[in-house]
């Protein structure tokens, strides 16, 4: 967590950015916030932006204010081994749809949360 004195190296805000193939002017105008402040922290000129600023280019760029300010690791991508390539498999071949399958998911993040 930044707390005073500590930085946040605005690379990270950048590279969030570019991989969700939006413009600075984009961002700024979607977070509304100033187009030339944004450039300034991605360009590490400023480093210590307010929680109300992260929050707010976070949610336009699809991830928690922890995520940016802590420097977590946000990939789509997952690599799967073989087991769950041969499960996935399994289940297709059984006649489970995506539909069912999106059910088990939720109900599983359902019954996590209780």
């Amino acid at each position: 967590m930044l707390k005073v004195g500590d930085s946040l190296n605005g690379d990270r805000i950048k590279q969030l950015r570019q991989k969700k193939r939006m413009s600075i002017s984009e961002v700024a105008e979607k977070a509304g916030v100033a187009k030339s402040y944004l450039s300034s922290i991605e360009r590490n000129i400023q480093t210590n932006p307010s929680i109300q600023f992260i929050e707010k280019i976070s949610q336009v760029l699809g991830v928690s204010a922890i995520d940016i300010i802590e420097g977590h690791e946000i990939t789509d991508e997952v690599e799967l081994d073989q087991d769950w390539v041969e499960l996935m498999k399994e289940a297709i071949s059984s006649g489970i749809t995506k539909e069912q399958f999106k059910e088990y998911v939720e109900f599983h993040k359902w019954r996590q949360k209780e």
